[in-house]
């Protein structure tokens, strides 16, 4: 058995992290495209330059959203191919 002590664990323990952010940084963090990031109600209507009444009209029109629990989110690559099937039809 080897005793290692404090400074060494330390120093051990920070490589160790340093390796694992790179990597996590290299890979983009495994983050989720922009386009299929859950987006609230506010982050919708702001990023349509809409009102949040307007957008509460349009999800009673069959605009796609998610319910969990009580809140409301929605997948803007959806609503985006919503909005354009709106528009050819």
């Amino acid at each position: 058995m080897q005793i290692i002590n404090h400074e060494a664990l330390s120093q051990c323990i920070r490589d160790a992290v340093r390796a694992e952010l790179q990597e996590y940084f290299k890979t983009g963090g495994n983050q989720p495209p922009d386009s299929e990031r859950l987006l609230s109600k506010q982050e919708l209507a702001a990023e349509l330059g809409v009102s949040l009444v307007t957008l509460t009209d349009w999800m009673k029109k069959d605009l796609p959203y998610l319910r969990l629990h009580k809140r409301v989110y929605f997948k803007k690559s959806q609503v985006l191919g919503a909005m354009q099937q709106t528009i050819k039809d």
